[in-house]
């Protein structure tokens, strides 16, 4: 199994199962829409004995606007 490291964007610091290592974009569910990562450099850790194969993925886009505060007590009306 390998493993997918995010930066940047909403998901910024989560590391997340990686199916298929060869994956060249991410489209990841983020509460009510999807986030877009893309893979920038190439695996790490791919030998026997050194850990997990890595992937490191960058934000591009959100599929809609992404507002951290619209879960704030003050929006609830």
């Amino acid at each position: 199994m390998a493993i997918a490291r995010l930066h940047g964007g909403p998901l910024d610091g989560q590391l997340i199962p990686l199916e298929d290592p060869e994956l060249d974009r991410l489209i990841v569910p983020y509460s009510e829409t999807q986030v877009v990562y893309e893979r920038k450099g190439s695996l790490e850790n791919t030998g026997e004995g050194d850990g997990p194969t890595e992937a490191e993925f960058w934000f591009i886009e959100a599929q809609d606007d992404i507002d951290p505060y619209s879960d704030s007590p003050s929006d609830r009306r």
